[in-house]
Protein backbone atom coordinates (compact mmCIF):
# COMPACT_ATOMS: atom_id res chain seq x y z
CA UNK A 1 0.00 0.00 0.00
CA UNK A 2 2.46 2.13 0.74
CA UNK A 3 4.71 1.40 -2.53
CA UNK A 4 1.24 2.54 -4.36
CA UNK A 5 1.35 5.84 -2.43
CA UNK A 6 5.31 6.29 -3.49
CA UNK A 7 4.41 5.19 -7.14
CA UNK A 8 1.33 7.79 -7.40
CA UNK A 9 3.53 10.78 -6.03
CA UNK A 10 6.48 9.83 -8.38
CA UNK A 11 3.88 9.58 -11.35
CA UNK A 12 1.62 12.70 -10.31
CA UNK A 13 5.05 14.83 -9.99
CA UNK A 14 6.23 13.52 -13.82
CA UNK A 15 3.01 14.84 -15.09
CA UNK A 16 2.68 18.18 -13.17
CA UNK A 17 6.32 18.62 -14.02
CA UNK A 18 5.45 17.57 -17.58
CA UNK A 19 2.40 20.12 -17.75
CA UNK A 20 4.62 23.11 -16.50
CA UNK A 21 7.17 22.68 -18.98
CA UNK A 22 4.38 23.20 -21.95
CA UNK A 23 3.12 25.98 -19.82
CA UNK A 24 6.53 27.72 -19.82
CA UNK A 25 7.32 26.97 -23.60
CA UNK A 26 3.78 29.19 -23.97
CA UNK A 27 4.65 31.71 -22.02
CA UNK A 28 6.13 34.91 -23.13
CA UNK A 29 6.75 37.91 -20.90
CA UNK A 30 8.00 41.33 -22.12
CA UNK A 31 9.56 43.79 -19.80
CA UNK A 32 9.18 47.87 -20.79
CA UNK A 33 10.62 50.70 -18.63
CA UNK A 34 7.77 53.60 -19.43
CA UNK A 35 9.67 56.33 -17.44
CA UNK A 36 12.45 55.56 -20.25
CA UNK A 37 10.07 55.48 -22.74
CA UNK A 38 8.72 58.87 -21.91
CA UNK A 39 11.91 60.54 -21.86
CA UNK A 40 12.95 59.26 -25.06
CA UNK A 41 10.12 60.28 -27.18
CA UNK A 42 9.30 63.94 -28.91
CA UNK A 43 6.41 64.01 -26.62
CA UNK A 44 7.91 63.35 -23.42
CA UNK A 45 10.93 65.33 -24.25
CA UNK A 46 8.39 68.48 -24.81
CA UNK A 47 6.69 67.59 -21.72
CA UNK A 48 9.50 67.66 -19.71
CA UNK A 49 11.06 70.79 -21.23
CA UNK A 50 7.61 72.72 -20.51
CA UNK A 51 7.80 71.05 -16.80
CA UNK A 52 11.33 72.10 -16.53
CA UNK A 53 10.63 75.67 -17.35
CA UNK A 54 7.64 75.91 -15.05
CA UNK A 55 10.18 74.74 -12.31
CA UNK A 56 12.75 77.23 -13.01
CA UNK A 57 10.00 79.92 -12.80
CA UNK A 58 8.89 78.59 -9.46
CA UNK A 59 12.47 78.04 -8.32
CA UNK A 60 13.63 81.72 -9.11
CA UNK A 61 10.83 82.93 -7.06
CA UNK A 62 10.94 80.63 -4.29
CA UNK A 63 15.15 81.67 -3.87
CA UNK A 64 14.45 84.97 -4.22
CA UNK A 65 12.00 84.20 -0.84
CA UNK A 66 14.90 82.41 0.69
CA UNK A 67 17.15 85.32 0.43
CA UNK A 68 14.68 87.64 1.57
CA UNK A 69 14.24 84.65 4.74
CA UNK A 70 18.08 84.64 5.41
CA UNK A 71 18.17 88.38 5.45
CA UNK A 72 15.60 88.55 7.55
CA UNK A 73 17.53 86.11 10.08
CA UNK A 74 20.64 87.98 9.98
CA UNK A 75 19.08 91.30 10.99
CA UNK A 76 17.72 89.63 13.84
CA UNK A 77 20.76 88.06 15.00
CA UNK A 78 22.60 91.16 14.83
CA UNK A 79 19.95 93.65 16.66
CA UNK A 80 19.16 90.44 19.24
CA UNK A 81 21.45 92.54 22.11
CA UNK A 82 19.93 95.65 21.30
CA UNK A 83 16.07 95.21 20.96
CA UNK A 84 13.60 95.10 23.74
CA UNK A 85 12.35 91.91 24.68
CA UNK A 86 8.64 92.55 23.40
CA UNK A 87 10.28 93.66 20.06
CA UNK A 88 12.87 90.99 19.72
CA UNK A 89 9.71 88.47 20.47
CA UNK A 90 7.92 90.25 17.69
CA UNK A 91 10.42 89.95 15.31
CA UNK A 92 11.14 86.28 15.80
CA UNK A 93 7.45 85.37 15.33
CA UNK A 94 7.31 87.94 12.38
CA UNK A 95 10.73 85.78 11.13
CA UNK A 96 8.70 82.17 12.06
CA UNK A 97 5.76 83.19 10.45
CA UNK A 98 7.50 84.11 7.44
CA UNK A 99 9.88 80.90 7.05
CA UNK A 100 6.49 78.79 7.38
CA UNK A 101 4.92 80.54 4.80
CA UNK A 102 7.92 79.87 2.46
CA UNK A 103 7.68 76.46 3.52
CA UNK A 104 4.22 75.98 3.12
CA UNK A 105 4.67 77.58 -0.15
CA UNK A 106 7.30 74.94 -1.24
CA UNK A 107 5.55 72.29 -0.78
CA UNK A 108 2.38 74.08 -2.91
CA UNK A 109 4.79 74.37 -5.72
CA UNK A 110 6.07 70.37 -5.25
CA UNK A 111 1.81 69.39 -5.74
CA UNK A 112 1.49 71.63 -8.53
CA UNK A 113 4.46 70.22 -10.16
CA UNK A 114 3.29 66.75 -9.73
CA UNK A 115 -0.18 67.50 -11.00
CA UNK A 116 1.42 69.30 -13.85
CA UNK A 117 3.43 66.42 -14.22
CA UNK A 118 0.65 63.55 -14.15
CA UNK A 119 -1.52 65.96 -16.65
CA UNK A 120 1.51 65.98 -19.09
CA UNK A 121 2.10 62.42 -19.17
CA UNK A 122 -1.21 60.74 -19.02
CA UNK A 123 -2.25 61.00 -22.74
CA UNK A 124 1.26 60.12 -23.73
CA UNK A 125 0.88 56.99 -21.22
CA UNK A 126 -2.19 55.93 -22.46
CA UNK A 127 -1.06 55.97 -26.28
CA UNK A 128 1.90 54.07 -25.45
CA UNK A 129 -0.40 51.64 -23.44
CA UNK A 130 -2.69 51.35 -26.53
CA UNK A 131 1.04 50.62 -28.81
CA UNK A 132 2.07 47.85 -26.04
CA UNK A 133 -1.19 46.16 -26.55
CA UNK A 134 -1.25 45.81 -29.66
CA UNK A 135 2.48 44.09 -29.81
CA UNK A 136 1.01 41.95 -26.83
CA UNK A 137 -1.73 41.01 -29.41
CA UNK A 138 0.57 40.31 -32.87
CA UNK A 139 3.90 39.12 -31.24
CA UNK A 140 2.21 36.66 -29.20
CA UNK A 141 3.37 38.08 -25.32
CA UNK A 142 1.29 36.43 -22.31
CA UNK A 143 1.87 39.89 -20.62
CA UNK A 144 4.28 42.99 -20.48
CA UNK A 145 5.78 43.87 -17.60
CA UNK A 146 6.42 47.46 -16.27
CA UNK A 147 9.70 47.33 -15.28
CA UNK A 148 10.45 50.00 -12.54
CA UNK A 149 6.77 48.92 -11.06
CA UNK A 150 7.32 45.09 -11.16
CA UNK A 151 10.85 45.15 -9.55
CA UNK A 152 12.61 43.61 -12.70
CA UNK A 153 16.06 43.26 -11.69
CA UNK A 154 17.30 41.67 -15.31
CA UNK A 155 16.24 40.88 -18.55
CA UNK A 156 17.68 39.74 -21.93
CA UNK A 157 17.28 42.60 -24.61
CA UNK A 158 15.15 40.37 -26.81
CA UNK A 159 12.27 40.62 -23.94
CA UNK A 160 12.94 44.14 -23.81
CA UNK A 161 9.87 45.99 -25.95
CA UNK A 162 11.24 49.78 -25.21
CA UNK A 163 13.28 50.91 -27.98
CA UNK A 164 10.56 48.98 -29.55
CA UNK A 165 7.84 51.14 -28.16
CA UNK A 166 9.56 54.44 -28.55
CA UNK A 167 10.04 53.90 -31.82
CA UNK A 168 6.58 53.27 -33.07
CA UNK A 169 5.41 55.66 -30.33
CA UNK A 170 7.63 58.74 -32.83
CA UNK A 171 6.41 57.14 -35.68
CA UNK A 172 2.91 57.05 -34.79
CA UNK A 173 3.20 60.58 -33.36
CA UNK A 174 4.53 61.78 -36.58
CA UNK A 175 2.07 60.23 -38.45
CA UNK A 176 -0.35 62.21 -36.40
CA UNK A 177 -1.47 59.58 -33.99
CA UNK A 178 0.48 60.79 -30.96
CA UNK A 179 -0.09 61.93 -27.63
CA UNK A 180 -0.13 65.87 -29.21
CA UNK A 181 -3.95 65.40 -30.39
CA UNK A 182 -6.03 66.80 -27.86
CA UNK A 183 -3.24 66.06 -24.80
CA UNK A 184 -1.64 69.31 -23.84
CA UNK A 185 1.53 67.39 -23.73
CA UNK A 186 2.59 70.02 -26.57
CA UNK A 187 1.68 72.91 -24.51
CA UNK A 188 3.06 71.29 -20.73
CA UNK A 189 6.21 70.01 -18.98
CA UNK A 190 7.60 67.09 -18.50
CA UNK A 191 7.07 63.55 -17.66
CA UNK A 192 10.50 63.52 -15.10
CA UNK A 193 10.30 65.52 -12.22
CA UNK A 194 13.48 67.97 -12.63
CA UNK A 195 14.87 67.40 -9.16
Amino acid sequence: MRFCRIVVFALATVVLAGSAITVDAQTKIGVVDLQRAINETEDGRQAKRRLKKVFDERQQSLNEKQEALKAQKESLERQQDVLSQDALKKKVEKYQADLMELQNEYVQYQQELSTKEGELTQKILEKMQEILRRIGQTDGYTMIIEANEGGVVWVPANLDLTDILIQRYNQQAKSGGGAKQGSGAKQGGGAKKPK
